[in-house]
């Protein structure tokens, strides 16, 4: 940032996600306005400092916006619809798009902004609302160098990591392959546990094992409470989970890569959906794996923690 001042920063998209990040460079005294399609999820930060926009042409004079929605058509919306940020004649100098898009769509994107004179910075995160708040969240990032750069002090008040691996689309593959992860994790790890379960070891003394062994991770500890206690609170939806497998399979085979694991890890997700087991959290995928080992889960209403600890605002 300027020594001279602020940069004025511009938020698009107050969902989960959008809340919890636009929340945390509010309380680090940037310089903030926010827009939402439903102004009410927005006006909540108006207590910590953020100016609220009604329109997203109020956006173009910030010096970077960051966008936050759920899908391309999304995103195309926001930035290039009737009504949105390039649609008057002022357009801000950065955008940082996070939202989990397509190769395709993120290149397209960036072509768009370029006609108008607008860097882009494709700056997907690894978290959920949760681990925004906990300060655990962390970008990675793909463009120019320099775009990395003059975001990174606004990228700091949201989250301790921020990783540059490249120009172009870069980030957007990383991304996608952090998602497939995700998605053949926690359909291993509900195996592995609805297994050790019918063998008669509790839910909760197989993970605490798991999580203090060399297998453990802040993954399997955020998804404890989950898969012991079955809270299914969403941090993130079947349905999204689904569409960043097919993303996945998509980009495997445009680069000719087998993905037999995550081909059957998105028909399992797949099966979740179509069995009407998509009104939680994509951690129901234990509860799918028990019935079709002849079991129905209880809550084992054991004291489990999720490793997570609230962490201050990084600088």
């Amino acid at each position: 940032m300027s020594s001279e001042r602020k940069s004025r920063i511009g938020w698009i998209g107050i969902g989960r996600m959008g809340y919890a990040m636009a929340a945390r460079l509010a309380r680090g005294g940037a310089d903030l306005t926010v827009w939402n399609r439903t102004r009410a999820k927005a006006e909540p930060l108006a207590a910590l400092g953020a100016k609220i926009a009604g329109e997203l042409a109020e956006l173009a004079g910030c010096d970077i916006v960051y966008v936050m929605v759920s899908t391309w058509d999304d995103v195309k919306e926001v930035i290039a619809g009737p009504r949105g940020l390039l649609s008057g004649r002022q357009a801000p100098g950065l955008v940082v798009e996070c939202s989990s898009i397509s190769l395709e769509g993120s290149a397209e994107l960036r072509e768009l902004l370029a006609a108008r004179g607008v860097q882009m910075l494709a700056a997907p995160v690894s978290g959920n609302a949760k681990v925004i708040k906990a300060g655990r969240l962390s970008f990675v990032c793909s463009g120019p160098q320099a775009a990395f750069e003059a975001a990174l002090p606004s990228m700091r008040l949201v989250a301790p990591a921020a990783s540059y691996v490249g120009e172009g689309e870069l980030a957007r593959i990383v991304k996608i392959c952090h998602n497939v992860f995700l998605g053949v994790v926690i359909q291993s790890l509900a195996e592995i546990t609805v297994l050790a379960q019918k063998a008669g070891v509790p839910r909760a003394a197989f993970l605490e094992f798991i999580n203090q062994s060399v297998m453990g991770s802040t993954f399997s500890r955020y998804k404890t409470p989950a898969l012991v206690n079955l809270d299914f609170h969403v941090t993130f939806t079947p349905q999204l989970l689904r569409k960043d497998l097919d993303l996945g399979l998509d980009a495997a085979r445009r680069f000719e890569v087998p993905m037999a694991l995550a081909s059957l890890t998105r028909d399992l997700v797949q099966s979740l959906i179509g069995n009407g087991l998509d009104d939680g959290d994509f951690a129901k995928l234990i509860v799918q794996q028990a019935r079709a080992s002849g079991i129905e889960l209880q809550s084992e209403n054991a004291p489990v923690g999720d490793g997570l600890e609230p962490a201050a605002p990084a600088r």
